[in-house]
């Protein structure tokens, strides 16, 4: 579980001492607290509200159900035409049952592309322009199943969007597929697909 300091929380507006007083005049009655006390407790009020919505939003209400997928014995030169076509960094890997067996990302191909410390887009393209040919003939003939990354990271469609996000981080990783009870993709979340969605299920 995500440990609850974890969460990030900023306010979504600078609060002025001018509108903690303004505040305060509205609320009828005596108050017997400062200012201060009035914008702590606002904000230790938001960062819980905010921690409540994010565990409320599981990875089934955000994430991507419709999933671009090769499999194994996929050719690398196929998969890589579909990712281009498609516009999408990184694709599951699944068997003839949907179970996920691996994860095919633009790193994949990257570090097996690479020479030397060359681990980056840019220094592959570096290394193709000094003339020392096509940096990726090297896995031209490979399929998938040679350079997926496996095993891969999943998560349930019952984990919220606060630890997804959490386990993101830690792994440096920007994508997770979804699996249901039997181990079966239904679905991806990214970084993205966090960032983009709103808290209150049913916001616009």
């Amino acid at each position: 579980m995500s440990n609850p300091n974890d969460v990030v929380c900023s306010l979504p507006l600078e609060i002025s001492d001018q509108d903690i007083f303004d505040a305060m005049k509205e609320i009828p009655g005596y108050l017997d607290i400062t200012p201060g006390d009035f914008k702590d407790i606002y904000e230790l009020v938001y960062r819980h509200t905010l921690q409540r919505l994010s565990e409320s939003v599981k990875a089934a209400d955000i994430m991507t159900g419709k999933v671009v997928t090769v499999n194994p014995e996929t050719a690398v030169a196929e998969a890589a035409e579909l990712m281009a076509a498609r516009e999408v960094a990184g694709v599951p890997v699944v068997d003839s049952g949907n179970h996920v067996v691996g994860i095919l990302t633009e790193r994949d191909f990257l570090s097996r592309m690479g020479r030397g410390n060359t681990k980056t887009f840019m220094g592959v393209v570096a290394r193709c322009l000094e003339g020392k040919g096509c940096a990726a003939m090297a896995i031209r003939e490979k399929l998938v199943g040679d350079i997926m990354t496996s095993p891969v990271i999943t998560v349930k469609e019952s984990m919220n969007s606060m630890e997804i996000s959490a386990l993101l981080r830690e792994k440096r990783i920007n994508r997770v597929p979804v699996i249901d009870q039997q181990g079966c993709l239904v679905g991806i979340v990214s970084r993205e697909d966090i960032v983009h969605t709103p808290l209150v299920k049913g916001a616009s």
